[in-house]
């Protein structure tokens, strides 16, 4: 097929489910387009990238300042959803009493600033990832935050799959990138890189395994037949994605959320004694990984070779440059200055993640750090514990995905900056009292759907 054919094959393909996505009515506000445009950014490339890889425009910039044009963009995203949340009411009182431990983490963060050798650039960072609460404070805000949920991830897979295998078959300059003296490439799709491209396929895959368990519950009609149809497509050219990306850590991590959910779906299972199972299941693969050499045996089996692609040496050359242990560097101050030029000259290759989110973590923020995010992590398991027994499809999405994220950090780096990892990581972690919208009758007696009253029906005994 001419690539000129199959680019306008895929518009045509991304705008009928546009359409369609828009014409069954859900019960959202445009305000939703907000944080898609947010998660179709962090799941592809930069704003920048995106002119210089299509317009040849290059906006410049450097690793510390950052580019102009994309600080812009996500000051205008930002700025946005913070005007959209004060015209909700949000309030911070309740965001930190349902929050503690995410908030302290972030208070602490602030702090890391003060010692940062690039105090200004680590503010902007800090900045920066404060798009992440906003964008999930403006879903958990809609009419129907579940609801909101489910468009915000199909929406986005409408456009990351598609226009992925668009790019990998037909623009192979846009999907491809060159391996080292272009001996080899890889497959990015409309990520900037391999990983970014598993990570996105992780998270879409992961959902669309969740939402497919949800829509066989619905009634047996043509909605539910279209809807198991859409999905399973997605599910297929997710899972050709991910072997083209050859990402072992985001297939693996997909394995794992899935056999999650499927397993907190068994009947059997007592939902009160999740703790004791994954204390339980713990136990049994330390027992197994010293009687039989488990974990050998799975390294193996995704193709890698015992040093995880070199990522063992990379974590003990890191170790090696002995960060305070109590604090830390700074704020997302690691990869910067005179440590990313003596890093530079360990490898012929050009490194700037540890490959590790708890290392990652522990080199800028310390032990403290590592702490704070250990308590976060803890809070969002109770959070999601509790929702097994009230609202039990969307406890198990938020357990589920949990349990992927936290081995998708053990190989790699998503506890940090615009990570896709990390924004859904913020969704299954906050909560925020529901918003209850009720119309209000307008003066001659009819319902006027403009007029708008926001009632907090807050409970207490959500999770901190």
């Amino acid at each position: 097929m001419p690539p000129t054919l199959a680019l306008f094959l895929t518009i045509g393909f991304i705008a009928f489910l546009f359409r369609r996505d828009i014409g069954e009515k859900p019960n959202v506000t445009g305000a939703l387009w907000l944080p898609l445009i947010w998660m179709l950014i962090i799941c592809s490339r930069e704003p920048t990238q995106w002119l210089d890889n299509i317009f040849g425009v290059h906006a410049g910039g450097s690793l510390e300042e950052g580019s102009p044009v994309d600080a812009s963009i996500y000051a205008v995203i930002i700025g946005v959803g913070i005007y959209i949340l004060h015209k909700r009411q949000v309030r911070l009182a309740e965001f930190v009493r349902h929050n503690q431990w995410l908030t302290l983490f972030f208070v602490y963060c602030f702090l890391a600033i003060l010692w940062s050798d690039f105090p200004f650039v680590a503010f902007k960072r800090w900045i920066k990832i404060l798009g992440h609460p906003i964008m999930v404070l403006v879903i958990l805000t809609e009419p129907d935050p579940e609801e909101a949920l489910r468009r915000l991830m199909k929406r986005c897979a409408y456009v990351i799959v598609p226009v992925s295998i668009l790019f990998i078959k037909y623009y192979p300059e846009l999907g491809r990138k060159a391996g080292p003296w272009a001996t080899a490439s890889a497959n990015n799709g409309i990520a900037m890189s391999k990983n970014l491209l598993g990570a996105s396929c992780m998270i879409l895959g992961f959902f669309f395994v969740w939402h497919l368990l949800v829509a066989w519950r619905m009634e047996k009609d043509k909605a539910r037949r279209n809807e198991l149809l859409l999905t399973a497509g997605f599910l297929i050219g997710i899972w050709w994605l991910l072997k083209m990306a050859e990402s072992s850590t985001a297939t693996m991590c997909l394995i794992v959320g899935v056999f999650t959910v499927l397993f907190l779906g068994q009947r059997f299972v007592n939902k009160r004694l999740i703790g004791a199972y994954i204390l339980t299941g713990a136990v049994i693969y330390f027992l197994a990984d010293v009687a039989f050499g488990i974990s050998s045996i799975l390294i193996n089996a995704l193709g890698r070779d015992p040093t995880l692609t070199g990522r063992t040496e990379i974590w003990h050359q890191l170790l090696d440059f002995h960060t305070n242990p109590v604090v830390g560097v700074g704020f997302e101050s690691f990869w910067l200055g005179k440590r990313l030029r003596q890093i530079g000259e360990l490898y012929w290759w050009q490194a700037n993640e540890a490959h590790n989110g708890y290392l990652e973590i522990y080199l800028n923020l310390g032990l403290v750090g590592v702490f704070l995010l250990i308590g976060w992590i803890i809070a969002t398991f109770r959070k999601g514990r509790l929702d097994l027994l009230k609202n039990f499809e969307y406890g198990r999405f938020r357990l589920g995905f949990l349990a992927a994220a936290v081995i998708y950090n053990w190989t790699e780096s998503a506890f940090r900056s615009l990570h896709p990892v990390l924004f859904v990581f913020f969704i299954i972690s906050l909560d925020y009292p529901k918003l209850e919208y009720e119309a209000v009758q307008s003066s001659d007696g009819t319902d006027a759907e403009e007029e708008m009253e926001l009632a907090y029906s807050a409970t207490d005994d959500c999770a901190s």
